[in-house]
């Protein structure tokens, strides 16, 4: 397993690779950690899963997630990865967007085995994290630097494969699109969060403006963020 493969790179969009690699029409799903829910939407309305249940541990996010409307078929929980309130075998994906670095250090080797547990025989877990690399990551680590967590996402999972719960089915690098009109797009999105707290000072905050201007044109900024997908398989 590899935590980066820089030979191995095609631009896609999440939704477009969980659609080639999984087994969505009629699944009953586990999103864990949906933030804003939007691929849950998309899911739910494009792949044909038949159930979705969707996690998020940040409170005010959940409960604004509960005011969505129009989607019978997803289910909004409150709660973290390391601890499901499901039965066992009960979904047939697992899919964490993004999501295991937020899963506290300590808490991911059981967040691994709680998704093991919740899975079906042979059910998919598919998960899906940024590669700490490219220009987008140059400003984000500005403020908010990832390295560790995801070299210990990553290190997570390789233990729950030689663990011999999961079998790896493939490994999956590519490049998601981003764009952001101007930088007060960039700061409503990435700095105004309420999952995390960001201690920006006034000479950080022109550091990370300067750092996105450099990527203006008049268009917009354009980026290419660099993603892997673990796709692993309960044995």
């Amino acid at each position: 397993m590899k935590i980066d493969d820089e030979n191995s790179y095609h631009e896609a969009n999440e939704l477009e690779v969980m659609a080639e690699k999984l087994p969505l029409a009629g699944a009953t799903v586990l999103e864990l950690g949906c933030g804003a829910a939007f691929m849950t939407r998309r899911l739910a309305t494009e792949l044909g899963c038949a159930r979705i249940i969707a996690t998020e541990v940040d409170r005010i996010q959940h409960e604004k997630n509960l005011q969505i409307e129009g989607l019978g078929n997803v289910e909004f929980v409150l709660g973290g990865a390391e601890a499901i309130d499901l039965p066992p075998a009960s979904v047939d994906l697992v899919v964490m967007l993004k999501s295991l670095h937020h899963v506290p250090t300590g808490l991911m080797d059981q967040a691994l085995a709680e998704i093991h547990r919740v899975l079906v025989p042979d059910g998919f877990a598919y998960l899906s994290e940024p590669v700490y690399r490219g220009d987008f990551n140059d400003i984000m680590r500005l403020f908010h630097d990832e390295k560790q967590v995801r070299e210990a996402a990553f290190a997570a999972i390789r233990r729950a494969v030689a663990g011999g719960g999961f079998t790896l089915v493939e490994q999956i690098f590519f490049n998601v699109s981003g764009h952001f009109r101007d930088f007060d797009e960039f700061e409503n999105r990435m700095l105004k969060v309420t999952h995390t707290e960001h201690r920006i000072d006034t000479n950080l905050h022109r550091q990370i403006q300067a750092a996105f201007q450099r990527h203006m044109t008049p268009q917009g900024a354009d980026f290419l963020k660099p993603m892997r997908v673990d796709l692993l398989r309960k044995r």
